[in-house]
């Protein structure tokens, strides 16, 4: 399977809708390029494929693959209308069509009839906590060593506080890093210091909490005050 340059793939993934910045497509893509050969990537949410991209561009042998699933549902919760034709174009543009299999579906739906294992999940599905946690059961199916990476970790409400109660606790994942909120863990008993580096990014979890809040209250300057720029969330 030829190898597809990331400057290439970034470049169709950056016409793509999503709040996937450069840096954070380079991990996926790099953790991604670490897969042996018919690896199987598990995508939750994948939206117009910003970051479907990325991992299924980062995969080097013959039949892996990445499976995204996202109901892709047109109302205001999961898309707008034409967003799955769009993740079919930038998918088709970027020559990926054989390394991704579309699950159009919801991830709770799916998991309870998955069978085999998973080298590399991704989750990027919906934000508050019971859905978080629930994808979260999808490591269940992951091999030992394997990446769980985690968007709007230590950005999001309901993501962090899944993470505070699913994985802090954990016996079987630990945290490894992120980029921005994006958060990498792994299929591997954490030791204390793993935990602890979870709690210790509680100050920028909760002072991305409060640069939401003072986005919503149109207190732009106390945003920059706090070193954000724009008026997108901090992602």
């Amino acid at each position: 399977m030829p190898t597809t340059s990331f400057e290439r793939t970034w470049a169709i993934a950056n016409e793509a809708a999503g709040w996937l910045t450069r840096d954070q497509a380079a991990l996926l893509h790099s953790t991604a390029a670490t897969l042996g050969r018919d690896a199987t990537v598990v995508e939750i949410g994948s939206y117009e494929g910003r970051s479907t991209l990325m991992l299924a561009s980062g995969l080097q042998h013959e039949g892996s693959k990445v499976v995204a699933i996202d109901p892709w549902t047109e109302n205001w919760k999961f898309g707008a209308v034409g967003t799955r034709d769009r993740f079919s174009e930038h998918v088709r543009r970027a020559g990926l069509t054989d390394r991704v299999r579309v699950v159009a579906e919801r991830s709770q739906t799916v998991r309870p009839a998955w069978q085999g294992p998973l080298d590399l999940l991704f989750i990027d599905g919906k934000h508050d906590v019971w859905s978080f946690m629930d994808d979260l059961r999808w490591s269940d199916h992951g091999v030992p060593g394997s990446f769980v990476l985690v968007h709007d970790c230590f950005s999001s409400v309901g993501v962090t506080l899944g993470v505070l109660a699913g994985v802090l606790p954990s016996r079987r994942l630990s945290y490894v890093d992120r980029v921005g909120s994006l958060a990498r863990f792994r299929l591997a008993r954490p030791s204390v210091a793993d935990r602890l580096r979870i709690i210790g990014e509680l100050p920028w979890w909760l002072r991305n909490v409060a640069v939401k809040v003072a986005l919503r209250l149109r207190w732009a300057r106390l945003a920059r005050a706090m070193r954000h720029e724009g008026s997108a969330d901090p992602y």
